[in-house]
């Protein structure tokens, strides 16, 4: 099993698992690897040594070697967030703006929605007073994680 990090196109960087260099090169082509933060498929394999224990651990330098750890960190509080989203929110699908106005309006229960609207439906539903908020949300994120 190979464990390559991996960027895409936006500077966000992840962990692919893979058989073989050759299996990630042949998923890339098909265009099955992809970004869980953006679902970019301008996927790029990053450098990267492998480990080897050669005795007794040494503290690491401190210094540039943090700015990629916090975003790592970033990426997984932002990640988690999302899930929670769709954990606690229905998905309404393209009857966005239609179910918003039915919970607005006291026609339907009121509970957390998602789902899909043009911006001509966002700008009515706001010039209603009825709060939406714009979130892209990887796609990864949207089905069923095998």
């Amino acid at each position: 099993m190979k464990v390559l990090n991996l960027k895409c196109a936006h500077g966000h960087a992840f962990e692919g698992w893979f058989a073989s260099n050759d299996a990630f090169d042949d998923q890339l082509g098909r265009g099955l690897v992809e970004c869980p933060m953006c679902g970019d498929k301008a996927v790029v394999k990053q450098l990267s040594a492998p480990r080897l224990n050669l005795g007794a651990s040494r503290p690491e330098p401190a210094g540039p070697a943090e700015a990629p750890q916090a975003d790592a960190q970033r990426q997984a509080r932002w990640l988690n967030a999302m899930r929670e989203l769709v954990a606690t929110t229905e998905d309404v699908g393209d009857r966005f703006a239609h179910e918003a106005r039915r919970i607005h309006h006291g026609d339907a229960p009121e509970r957390g929605i998602r789902g899909q609207a043009s911006r001509e439906e966002s700008d009515a539903l706001a010039e209603e007073g009825i709060a939406v908020m714009q979130i892209a949300l990887p796609k990864a994120l949207k089905e069923t994680l095998q």
